[in-house]
């Protein structure tokens, strides 16, 4: 396995014009931030959190979100505004286009003032975009949240509330699944993450967050797979928290990754690569794995944990 060096990537980014550190994220409210489309109403369009939650303390920790993006302009706006409008004190946005041609780069320059970086230029795809935007991150927590994706409100205040009280080094939470056709939201519960269950992809990619100290480069080999194969070179030994409620949406689309049926062959490399000698090996111990967690997840379903 060849992971990139993130200090070439972000040496990249500065001869290219980025400063590092990176200014936070510009003052936000409703008022300040670019009027929502006329048929937009509701989170995040004409509703925020509300900044007096973050007033019991001064000190609010750096927080770092980074989202790639290509050809998502259909979502990209709902994904910035939900970012924004949790109104967090210390917000470092981030936001790596690969050089889209919908429109994207214009919602880009839209909210420009409001991201402490943003480009839309050609790159290796997803995974690489992921590796540049955290390179020239240097927030105390991380996360990622696609352009297809978005924050509920008070997203961020929940989860950094859980570092601070929890001295947690990852924490994850619940999704909403919103199936576009049919207009209707799916709540993803998460179970406990336990080292022995961690190869069953069980987190929620939207709802997963950590420390900057145990941030690992993405394999950008993986094409679908990136965030599954990450957690588990990032997770395992640390201590972790779970959000029991949801954090974030997932839209489920047509073009989405997970549910367009000409990415069968994409997820399949990945499997392939994954457990290959050069990824992590085969796992021998496959079936029983399986077998104790369905176990487990009667038991959790019983005693009512998820």
């Amino acid at each position: 396995m060849q992971l990139p060096d993130l200090d070439k990537y972000r040496k990249q980014l500065i001869e290219a014009g980025a400063s590092y550190p990176l200014n936070t994220a510009g003052p936000v409210s409703l008022k300040t931030l670019p009027a929502p489309p006329k048929d937009k109403s509701g989170w995040p369009w004409t509703e925020e959190t509300d900044p007096g939650i973050y007033a019991g303390r001064k000190d609010w920790p750096k927080v770092t979100i980074v989202t790639p993006s290509y050809n998502q302009a259909d979502f990209l706006e709902q994904t910035i505004r939900s970012v924004l409008l949790q109104n967090y004190p210390n917000l470092e946005y981030i936001i790596i286009d690969g050089g889209s041609k919908d429109g994207s780069k214009t919602l880009l320059n839209k909210y420009a003032p409001w991201l402490s970086y943003g480009r839309s230029e050609a790159d290796n795809g997803q995974s690489h975009a992921i590796n540049l935007g955290f390179s020239i991150a240097s927030g105390e927590f991380y996360g990622w949240i696609n352009s297809d994706d978005y924050y509920l409100k008070n997203s961020l205040y929940i989860i950094v509330d859980a570092f601070l009280n929890k001295k947690a080094d990852f924490v994850y939470g619940y999704v909403y699944n919103y199936h576009v056709k049919t207009k209707q939201f799916e709540l993803i519960k998460v179970p406990p993450l336990l080292d022995y269950f961690i190869k069953i992809p069980m987190l929620a990619q939207p709802a997963c967050f950590w420390r900057s100290g145990i941030h690992k480069p993405v394999w950008e080999e993986m094409y679908c797979s990136m965030d599954y194969e990450l957690w588990l070179r990032l997770v395992k030994g640390h201590k972790r928290a779970r959000i029991a409620k949801p954090i974030a949406v997932a839209n489920v689309h047509d073009d989405a990754k997970t549910n367009n049926p000409d990415m069968k062959g994409r997820w399949q490399k990945d499997h392939e690569k994954m457990w290959s000698a050069e990824g992590h090996g085969p796992v021998p111990e496959w079936k029983r794995i399986v077998f104790f967690n369905r176990i487990r997840m009667k038991l959790y379903k019983l005693l009512k944990i998820i």
